[in-house]
């Protein structure tokens, strides 16, 4: 019994010991580990008490008027491309792209603003919106308030601006 006893705890003493040098273990364990609330940062993200905040999705959706010649189409895409990185500088387009296929749902915006008014405004400035190429559904979305660090993200990982 006494050297079954011994086994067991020499045993328990290797598994701790493996999982302080195994760089496995570690990494599962600072994975588990919550980080320090940063009040400056939630409230430069206007996160509420749970790191949330409000957002308008929107689901850009294939509109009526989509039979233009080549050279329009292209026209229109770029003048949508240069009205969305317009809304992305001036901070208030969080998140925009394309949906892959061809569904009815062409792409997204999420806009930092806190009621559909204010981002329905701000999407009848796209030519593709007005031209009738596209139409929206807008629903209030509530999201983490780290989103607003997507802008600031992407520009590290994008080798070519759009």
């Amino acid at each position: 019994m006494f050297f079954r006893s011994l086994a067991v705890l020499f045993l328990f003493i290797a598994c701790t010991q493996a999982k302080q040098t195994d760089p496995v273990a570690q990494h599962t364990d600072s994975v588990e580990t919550k980080p320090a609330y940063d009040s400056l940062v939630a409230s430069k993200w206007g996160a509420d008490q749970y790191g949330m905040k409000p957002y308008v999705l929107v689901f850009l959706k294939r509109g009526p008027n989509r039979s233009q010649d080549s050279t329009t189409r292209a026209q229109l895409q770029a003048a949508h491309m240069a009205n969305i990185n317009r809304l992305a500088e001036a901070g208030k387009l969080v998140l925009a792209g394309p949906m892959f296929g061809d569904g009815d749902i062409r792409g997204i915006y999420v806009f930092d603003v806190r009621t559909l008014e204010e981002a329905k405004a701000l999407t009848e400035t796209d030519p593709a919106i007005q031209a009738g190429s596209l139409v929206l559904e807008m629903l209030l979305w509530y999201g983490s308030a780290a989103l607003m660090e997507i802008p600031k993200l992407h520009n590290k990982g994008a080798k070519i601006q759009i």
